[in-house]
């Protein structure tokens, strides 16, 4: 007896290997994926702005990637002692303006490079909505704990996400022409949403990401979401907050990215990678007499 439904996926018409070169942006969930990836020896590039939720501000990252233009001071903000960047997560955060530099530019220049070489560029969108400054329309990737005051927020439409990716594309085509492009949409509920608004934010996404790969050749989807809906859709799968997946899920979900990306001699290396990997990170216990008295 079959007692749920497994989510079919189409075999792609490429495959992953370890001489694929990887860039990976997006939510905490590419991040999940970029781990497991650089774990198993592939070569990544793993979110060099941080963690990134909405669309806009992946495409704004993206563009900053293919011009590389450096980060000047004028672009941080100083807030609880810290020096921030608004198009950076709170990773980047430093004490003083030349060491939040140095880090954010340092990142840049390595993943601008690796964009320009990259062969399959995997995307986490997280959310449709968006905060903007309200003294600039500025679209921000990470509030950094600033006062609500100074935003207002909401959410993307779909006609707006097609339109602005389009742009992008066709600008991340002009430097790699080759590129391959695989969306997913993440499986961590935005709860503060309120459920009904999470859902119609991730139907948003669901619904540009389809147009996007109706309109251009090259770009994919991976099902990460319906997965975590679907098939392990019983709250054992979630962490503590019974929001974010649960590493039974990740690793379920990542076994089913390696079925479906992985051809079956990258299969095998990881497998055997894996064994050397845990034998390495295994410390074997080392019983010591103790006199009693000592308890």
């Amino acid at each position: 007896m079959e007692f749920r439904k497994r989510v079919e996926i189409t075999k792609p018409d490429f495959f992953i290997d370890h001489h694929s070169r990887i860039a990976l942006l997006g939510s905490c969930f590419a991040e999940n994926i970029g781990n497991k990836l650089q774990d198993n020896k592939f070569n990544v590039h793993v979110n060099p702005f941080g963690i990134l939720y909405n669309p806009s501000s992946i495409a704004a990252a993206l563009h900053r990637l293919v011009t590389g233009t450096p980060f000047s001071e004028n672009e941080l903000r100083e807030n609880n002692g810290l020096f921030v960047s608004m198009m950076h997560h709170g990773s980047f955060s430093r004490q003083t303006k030349e060491e939040a530099l140095k880090a954010i530019n340092n990142s840049l220049q390595t993943a601008s490079v690796g964009l320009k070489e990259a062969d399959i560029l995997i995307l986490t969108f997280g959310t449709a909505y968006i905060y903007m400054l309200k003294e600039s329309g500025t679209i921000v990737s990470n509030c950094h704990k600033f006062p609500a005051s100074m935003f207002d927020r909401k959410k993307l439409s779909v006609a707006s996400i097609t339109d602005s990716w389009r742009s992008t594309i066709e600008e991340l085509r002009e430097i790699n022409p080759s590129l391959k492009i695989l969306f997913t949409v993440s499986p961590v509920r935005h709860w503060k949403d309120g459920a009904h608004n999470n859902q119609l934010s991730k139907a948003a996404l669901l619904l540009a990401i389809d147009e996007l790969i109706h309109s251009f050749e090259g770009i994919y989807y991976f099902p990460s979401y319906e997965i975590m809906m679907d098939e392990l859709r019983d709250y054992r799968f979630f962490a503590e907050d019974m929001i974010h997946p649960a590493n039974a899920a990740i690793d379920y979900i990542w076994e089913v990215f390696s079925d479906t990306y992985f051809d079956e001699k990258t299969r095998q290396i990881n497998k055997e990678w894996g064994i050397i990997h845990r034998a390495v990170g295994h410390r074997p216990l080392i019983l010591v007499r103790k006199n009693i008295n000592n308890f």
